[in-house]
């Protein structure tokens, strides 16, 4: 059976709090809803600062899926590591592991905006440092024992359920990213298809006497929603896909590769593109993909829409991937 993922950034434009928190108690009752499906993952990612609301705590919205479903996963993807205190983000995700039983994935990156790094008053040029001072701090703090942090001597409590350790990959779309994975001896999470970073990996894996694997995504990952009547819902919703993927490209410094990433400048040239797209049933199961990723509330769709979207996937298209 394919690997299926509902996506959650929680984007909505010029939104009041009212309306936001109907959009983040939505999506805590959607991944219920794809959990008593049979979908196998939400997925979420951070970024901070944002003018149209995006996500910036995936770990507290983590935590409401949790204790809403009963079997799905939740992948953060990514946390941004050196915006975090180290303690703190060990002690955040194992007691989501404890809570979950296991069911949480940490993809761990350093991010590409540095209007996030001023807002923390954190020093964008060290931020390498800072992820491998990050991932080395909560490897030794899962552990239960003491370890010294700063010239100092701590120890973490609770530990984690996972044994050795929650689910922790290194994502990134650079060489100094696979080099760190490799000698931690983490997986790596490449950013886009890039089949030439995991074999440097595996190099490094070598190099350095560690063991790891690779969780790369497909050469194609579109964002997919759903609806009967594609050509309607492109006119009538497209302007929500567009601002998403506009907001994304405006990030996406040279050199840095998403699977997402989008260069259209119009509601036509995005369906073209075919990063996004709206699909009939037929249309959804005829794609052969080895990953379906729905993003039901992309760009401020509205809820109902979303809604639409999701029920035609676990209705009609969920079932016949599994035949």
């Amino acid at each position: 059976m394919p690997v299926t993922v509902v996506r959650f950034n929680l984007v909505e434009p010029g939104a009041t709090p009212a309306s936001l928190g109907a959009r983040y108690r939505a999506a805590v009752e959607m991944a219920a809803y794809a959990d008593d499906r049979g979908i196998t993952t939400v997925q979420t990612e951070e970024h901070h600062g944002v003018a149209n609301n995006w996500l910036p705590s995936p770990f507290a919205f983590a935590g409401a899926v949790f204790g809403a479903t009963r079997r799905i996963g939740v992948t953060v993807s990514a946390v941004i590591g050196p915006l975090h205190d180290p303690l703190r983000l060990a002690e955040d995700i194992a007691v989501l592991d404890l809570l979950s039983g296991g069911r949480l994935v940490t993809v761990a990156g350093i991010g590409y905006r540095p209007e996030e790094y001023a807002l923390f008053d954190v020093e964008w040029k060290r931020r390498g440092r800072l992820q491998d001072e990050v991932l080395e701090t909560v490897l030794k703090a899962w552990t239960g024992e003491p370890f010294t942090y700063r010239g100092r001597t701590v120890r973490v409590t609770p530990r984690p359920y996972t044994e050795p350790h929650p689910l922790l990959l290194v994502g990134g779309s650079s060489r100094a990213a696979a080099r760190r994975a490799a000698r931690l001896g983490l997986p790596f999470f490449p950013s886009a298809h890039l089949p030439e970073l995991e074999a440097y990996y595996k190099e490094r894996l070598v190099e350095y006497g560690t063991e790891g694997w690779t969780m790369m995504p497909a050469a194609e990952t579109p964002l997919l929603h759903i609806a009967e009547d594609p050509d309607r819902t492109w006119a009538m919703y497209g302007e929500h896909f567009l601002h998403e993927a506009r907001t994304y490209a405006s990030w996406q410094p040279e050199g840095i590769r998403s699977a997402v990433k989008s260069a259209a400048t119009t509601v036509e040239e995005l369906r073209a593109e075919g990063v996004y797209r709206i699909l009939t049933p037929d249309e959804c199961v005829a794609q052969g993909l080895g990953s379906f990723v729905l993003h039901p509330l992309s760009g401020g769709m509205p809820v109902d829409e979303g809604w639409r979207g999701l029920r035609l996937f676990c209705e009609d298209v969920l079932p016949r991937l599994t035949d």
